[in-house]
């Protein structure tokens, strides 16, 4: 059984003890109820990953000793951006989940005309930090020491925009879409992966992203649900250059 993981943002000491923050001390006391002698991993979400066992727990407060520093790597070399368009909260939710086990790098969530979600600049303040809290979880549960960059929600036009002058792989999945995978040349750098909402692509999206030189890929001769063709689309994607080979 794996050593229980808890993300403390940086920096952590390379040796010698530290105090795990509020928020994994209470998990690792009062939900967890770890005991003192119980190995454990801390990692800062910058790539940093320590070893240690704990020293004392007292109430709230938890102490790591004997840290020491790994030097495990769990990222992929593929840069992947997600582009996911705002779709359900839980079904948002899934996504931002399954991607960062899947090793995405960045995810950018895209306001489109048939998104059924739509954020208040408040309300988009506090889904970053609920989507970041997700993403912060599934990395203590599959291992990553790296969180992927959440972006702030932006309109897919003003998105589409700015990746006219981008040098990534852009691919946007499309039921009819002409090409799939397997035939695409192997991407020199980043690939980016753009899925519609619930209920597609307008014409007009779809229209502008090929435009801006998106190539349209299909995934078989089934339509997805919007939440499958991006961890399907990520799954691929390490499958053929990433590191599920």
């Amino acid at each position: 059984m794996s050593a229980p993981r808890f993300y403390c943002p940086p920096p952590l000491p390379d040796q010698g003890s530290f105090d795990l923050p509020p928020e994994p001390a209470h998990h690792a006391a009062r939900v967890l109820r770890l005991r003192e002698g119980d190995e454990v991993e801390i990692f800062d979400g910058t790539g940093n990953e320590r070893q240690g066992v704990i020293a004392s727990i007292s109430g709230k407060h938890v102490l790591i000793g004997a840290l020491c520093a790994t030097d495990t790597a769990r990222e992929s070399a593929l840069h992947t951006l997600l582009a996911q368009a705002l779709c359900s909260s839980e079904k948002m939710d899934w996504v931002i989940q399954k991607a960062t086990e899947l090793g995405v790098t960045e995810i950018q969530p895209l306001d489109t005309e048939r998104s059924v979600a739509r954020l208040t600049a408040e309300r988009a303040t506090k889904r970053m930090t609920h989507w970041q809290q997700v993403a912060i979880s599934a990395c203590e549960q599959c291992g990553r020491n790296v969180l992927p960059v959440i972006h702030p929600p932006l309109d897919i036009s003003i998105w589409l925009r700015q990746m006219q002058s981008s040098t990534a792989t852009k691919l946007i999945l499309l039921p009819d879409g002409a090409s799939s995978l397997h035939k695409l040349p192997q991407p020199q750098g980043k690939v980016a992966l753009l899925i519609g909402a619930e209920g597609g692509f307008s014409p007009a999206e779809s229209k502008t992203a090929l435009d801006s030189g998106f190539t349209p890929v299909r995934m078989g001769a089934r339509v997805l649900r919007t939440e499958t063709a991006a961890v399907a689309g990520l799954a691929a994607l390490q499958t053929l250059w990433g590191d599920f080979q």
